[in-house]
């Protein structure tokens, strides 16, 4: 090659002078939404997922929100506190399923999923335990994209909505405690704390997660004696650091929990597993030999319980008597203080919803964000999760893969 050219060549490509394929910024089209809310009946859902201001902020951007009237009556909102910010209150479901995306906190009923259109968006919990293969079916016959609050993760890979709700339920459960324990009809009148001259309320935590360590914090807040069990050492010794004190943990041998049991005023069961069944730790015998009026909280009836004598109840009906003991054994205890727990879940919901809108449309934002990818379980018709792919033997796609031909 001739030296001169050769020169040339190289002075142009080191500059940047030969001609290049021209680069096109591609826009983001913003997409208004349609979201709607509709009223929940159930006896076990008190909650809404969205309050006043955050629908207030969702309008500013604009989006429109349609809320079924008296949607946020459990939860102390009044359609008033809505409409001030922008909602439009409408008298019927049929006209909140009418919007690109349905938003609630429980699960869609039967008639709920029959109002679903093509192609439709929903966010709400899921329950996997309680789940019926029909929701699944009417999801995927009408192509919907549902995404489940549970499975939702953050950046740092943790479960926001399923830990703030723990926080909650962590603190309720021991003020429930302490309400029964000196219930004038029900409870031993024995107050929830530790005295001059009083021996200290003995509580006793079975699982060393989120539940756990609010409910331990609130407890030693109050004076009780703690004890903690836990077959997880790390999240046993976790929660020792957390707590910043020494308190009686040991993992689940039967022995020491049988005898543990006996003295107990308390006992809160909240061993959750990611199996969909909770396993039994305190067998009926154990509960027969604890003192009468004592209270157990199980946690995790939503997924069976870990006690042996506990049954699902509801807000109305929240406890029964097994042994003269006192069982409270409602799925959804976050939902008793309802309004906190809607700030809780609208704090999280929002930003999503707002990012959607942004990113002009669902599927965009699952591209980017893995967190919210990891709450779909059925896209576009397909199902996404293996747990529900195994209950129902339903045909199952990963969510990654079909994000990267999407």
């Amino acid at each position: 090659m001739d030296p001169e050219k050769t020169s040339y060549y190289s002075f142009s490509t080191a500059s940047g002078l030969l001609p290049k394929e021209e680069m096109l910024e591609v826009a983001i089209r913003r997409s208004s939404l349609i979201i709607g809310i509709p009223r929940d009946n159930s006896k076990l859902e008190n909650r809404i997922p969205l309050v006043p201001n955050a629908v207030g902020l969702l309008v500013k951007n604009g989006h429109r929100v349609l809320i079924e009237t008296e949607a946020g009556k459990h939860a102390f909102f009044s359609d008033m506190d809505y409409a001030e910010n922008g909602a439009e209150i409408v008298n019927s479901p049929n006209e909140v399923f009418n919007s690109d995306i349905i938003l609630k906190v429980a699960r869609l009923t039967k008639s709920e999923s029959e109002m679903l259109r093509p192609r439709q968006a929903v966010i709400s919990t899921l329950n996997i335990q309680g789940c019926q293969e029909d929701y699944i079916k009417e999801l995927i016959a009408k192509k919907c994209t549902a995404i489940a609050f549970e499975f939702l993760r953050d950046r740092t890979g943790a479960y926001p909505v399923r830990r703030s709700m723990s926080e909650i339920t962590g603190n309720a459960s021991i003020m429930i405690a302490a309400e029964y324990l000196c219930h004038p009809t029900l409870g031993k009148g024995h107050m929830f704390g530790g005295f001059s001259g009083v021996p200290p309320t003995e509580v006793i935590l079975l699982g060393a997660g989120t539940v756990a360590e609010f409910a331990v914090a609130s407890a030693l807040g109050m004076g009780a004696s703690v004890k903690v069990f836990d077959n997880s050492i790390h999240k046993l010794r976790k929660l020792q650091s957390m707590i910043n004190t020494r308190i009686f943990t040991s993992v689940i041998q039967p022995e020491i929990l049988s005898k543990a049991l006996k003295t107990a005023d308390v006992v809160i069961a909240a061993i959750h597993t990611d199996s969909g069944r909770a396993p039994f730790s305190i067998t009926e015998e154990m509960v027969r030999n604890m003192k009468p009026g004592s209270v157990i909280i199980d946690v995790t009836i939503d997924q069976g319980g870990c006690v042996e004598t506990s049954e699902p109840t509801d807000h109305q009906n929240p406890i029964f008597k097994k042994y003269d003991v006192i069982h409270y054994c409602v799925p959804n205890i976050a939902s008793r203080v309802p309004h906190t727990a809607s700030y809780a879940m609208s704090n999280y919901i929002a930003p999503i919803l707002l990012s959607i809108g942004e990113k002009g449309g669902i599927a965009n934002v699952l591209k980017e964000s893995q967190g919210v990818r990891r709450g779909v379980y059925v896209f576009n018709g397909i199902v996404t999760n293996i747990l529900i792919s195994e209950k129902f033997n339903m045909p199952f796609q990963d969510v990654d893969l079909i994000m990267t031909a999407f």
